[in-house]
């Protein structure tokens, strides 16, 4: 089992949830809810792996608050 970091998103115009993996290719989706985002995410990252271990050059970090 492996773990990965999404960020977590919502948009605006929708009210809907947006989730990718920072470097991890096609491993975006959205959901109505958080829980929802969750599992999409999950199903869409193992159909993913199927084609083969994705090549990630970085490893999330965090976020920063950055005040102008």
């Amino acid at each position: 089992m492996r773990a990965f970091t999404a960020v977590v998103e919502k948009c605006p115009e929708t009210g809907l949830f947006v989730g990718f993996v920072p470097r991890f290719s096609g491993s975006h989706t959205q959901g109505e809810s958080l829980d929802e985002l969750r599992a999409n995410l999950q199903e869409v990252i193992s159909m993913l792996l199927e084609d083969g271990e994705p090549e990630m050059e970085s490893e999330y970090v965090g976020t920063q608050l950055v005040t102008v």
